[in-house]
């Protein structure tokens, strides 16, 4: 005795036609995810090219007296490497906060609280890291 079998599927409320890449084309948390990935890696390989030599710079301030610091910060390279390195700093530590407070804070109110902070944080430790920088290279 041999079952029945049946070739057609019953049909469901509302066919989709589209191909599997249409369905899943906007689909994510906020379309930016990619962005966000590929910048926290730019500024981590940014800090991680800049860590050796502000280290280095650092030791070689060992012993040395106010002036002869302030003259090697006021260098045009040593300036712009160093606003390099604190744009990236800031950047990089605003977007990895940003991913904790995202996947571990679960009341809105305080993740936008939280997000806000964060950013003014960055932003207010940002500017008064470049004003200092410029301040000493360009009062040199």
């Amino acid at each position: 005795m041999s079952e029945p079998t049946s070739t057609s599927k019953p049909a469901p409320a509302q066919q989709d036609f589209r191909t599997p890449l249409a369905r899943a084309r906007g689909l994510g948390s906020a379309k930016s995810g990619v962005g966000h990935f590929w910048w926290q890696r730019v500024t981590a390989v940014v800090l991680a090219v800049l860590v050796p030599w502000l280290v280095g710079i650092l030791v070689s301030f060992v012993g040395a007296d106010l002036a002869s610091v302030h003259a090697t910060l006021a260098k045009p390279y040593n300036a712009v490497l160093l606003s390099i390195f604190v744009l990236a700093l800031f950047w990089h530590g605003k977007l990895g906060m940003q991913v904790v407070i995202e996947d571990y804070v679960h009341m809105r109110a305080y993740e936008i609280a939280l997000q806000l902070l964060v950013t003014f944080l960055c932003v207010f430790g940002a500017l008064a890291s470049l004003y200092a920088i410029g301040r000493i290279a360009l009062l040199a």
